[in-house]
């Protein structure tokens, strides 16, 4: 058989032996292989470049781009213990864009808390409400519009409640003059200390202290006339929160003498 054009033994191909259109997928599937293809080498690529953060490298060779965004960073707050009511916290730090999302996550379940408002007012001060509801340590989370983010300290923010009265604000009781008054116990929860804060007690009398309980024992003495005394006792907290109670005793006097009418 004839063959027109180049024989099929015939190795060499030219551009000149192919039609214009006339090599289809089908010819060339299964036919080009990784060993058929030869790498690009750094000289062919080395005229060509990508920029990055306004520094330019050539394709092919390496270099060293430094990003330049900037984290958040939190230095302190004007507070470190808050209750579980909404409370106002201005915190410092640097890199603040307005305006971040601002994020409480407590240090034991990783439950967190957005800032009910976050108000920026500089690039190093901002302005958060928030209302928790779990007790414990939080850490906060601050995160710039742009994606960068930062995070405090785990020890940054502590949720208590205050101390609990469980003695009703008023009177103490009413006790005659010279009296031994015995124990008169005033509680409230998660107290760890209670101190008199304002006020007199009758004479006589010392408040003293333990635990989550306080006393008030003594006999009283000085009274003259019937007297109300008037005092506030504070219980405060682990966390150094305070809760004042106002309270009374009262001391009353007998008749010293008497009136004979015939």
């Amino acid at each position: 058989m004839a063959y027109i054009g180049r024989s099929p033994a015939d190795a060499a191909l030219t551009s000149a032996d192919i039609a214009d259109g006339s090599v289809t997928n089908p010819k060339l599937a299964g036919s080009i292989s990784n060993n058929k293809l030869l790498p690009l080498a750094n000289s062919t690529l080395e005229n060509n470049s990508v920029t990055y953060n306004t520094v330019a490298v050539a394709l092919g060779a390496s270099g060293t781009i430094s990003t330049t965004e900037t984290q958040p960073v939190f230095t302190s707050a004007d507070v470190s213990v808050i209750t579980n009511a909404q409370s106002t916290i201005v915190i410092t730090g640097q890199n603040f864009t307005s305006i971040p999302n601002v994020v409480l996550v407590n240090n034991s379940t990783g439950q967190r808390f957005t800032a009910d408002e976050t108000a920026f007012n500089s690039n190093t001060q901002l302005t958060c409400k928030f209302t928790i509801s779990l007790d414990g340590v939080y850490f906060y989370f601050i995160q710039n519009p742009d994606g960068e983010a930062g995070i405090s300290g785990s020890t940054a923010l502590t949720v208590s409640d205050l101390p609990a009265w469980q003695t009703a604000a008023g009177s103490l009781g009413t006790f005659a003059a010279g009296s031994d008054v015995g124990t008169i116990s005033i509680t409230a929860t998660d107290a760890a200390s209670f101190a008199r804060t304002s006020g007199t007690l009758p004479g006589g009398l010392t408040l003293n202290t333990a635990a989550t309980t306080a006393t008030i024992t003594g006999t009283e003495s000085g009274s003259t006339s019937a007297t109300q005394f008037a005092f506030t006792i504070t219980a405060t907290d682990a966390e150094g929160q305070t809760s004042p109670q106002a309270f009374t005793i009262d001391i009353s006097v007998g008749a010293t003498g008497s009136t004979q009418f015939n």
